[in-house]
């Protein structure tokens, strides 16, 4: 199963986000958030976020790049599950760091979701859209 679509939940007093309903069959054994690129955050299904640790792993320690990446995902990374309503918390961390309040943008990536704030969002998908449009067959095969 693919995560599609953009939703925009409400998080709650307590940080807490209901996550859409069509993603919740997916993630209900266990989730993994953690800081993404652009500022915003990425949720993981468990088996998912194993295989890019796996991933993370494999690449040597020597790599400056590897260590950094491992570092970021590591190192804000938390796990957990939706509760019985659906919804999972996020960290006061990981809510300074995706400049997090009330409003949020949620989209699904794949094998990921992305949790954005909405101004964030705006400035990042007017500019990605705007390059996505002008994409020619021979830069989307490369």
């Amino acid at each position: 199963m693919f995560f599609m679509g953009t939703y925009t939940p409400k998080l709650d007093e307590k940080g807490r986000l209901f996550l859409p309903a069509k993603f919740r069959d997916r993630l209900a054994e266990g989730v993994v958030v953690t800081q993404g690129q652009e500022n915003c955050l990425v949720v993981w299904p468990e088996d998912v976020f194993l295989a890019e640790a796996t991933r993370a792993q494999q690449a040597p320690l020597t790599s400056r790049g590897a260590r950094d990446y491992a570092r970021v995902l590591f190192g804000g990374a938390e796990q957990g599950a939706p509760d019985k309503q659906g919804r999972i918390s996020i960290s006061p961390f990981l809510r300074a760091y995706a400049g997090l309040t009330k409003d949020v943008v949620v989209i699904g990536v794949m094998d990921r979701i992305e949790i954005w704030d909405p101004e964030r969002w705006r400035d990042y998908s007017t500019v990605a859209q705007a390059k996505f449009a002008e994409l020619d067959e021979d830069a989307a095969q490369n």
